[in-house]
């Protein structure tokens, strides 16, 4: 994963909380910052892809490994 300004680990949080976890920490950002996010709800990539879309915000990755999901965010 590339390098990231701040991470936001929403482990064990079920749909809508990592999206709302991760606007929350978004707004605190620069423009250009990166965040990492760490989720364990399957459902968090359709809902970091449709966050990224509606709020201009950049998915630049997501992975999954071991049971989790990885995103990096960049925020627009």
């Amino acid at each position: 994963m590339a390098n990231f300004d701040q991470e936001l680990d929403a482990s064990g949080l079920n749909c809508p909380l990592p999206i709302l976890r991760a606007k929350k920490t978004l707004s605190s950002m620069d423009s250009g910052q990166v965040l990492h996010i760490i989720a364990t709800d399957p459902g968090a990539v359709k809902d970091f892809q449709a966050f990224s879309k509606q709020t201009g915000n950049e998915l630049l990755e997501h992975r999954e490994e071991g049971g989790k999901f990885f995103f990096l965010m960049k925020k627009g």
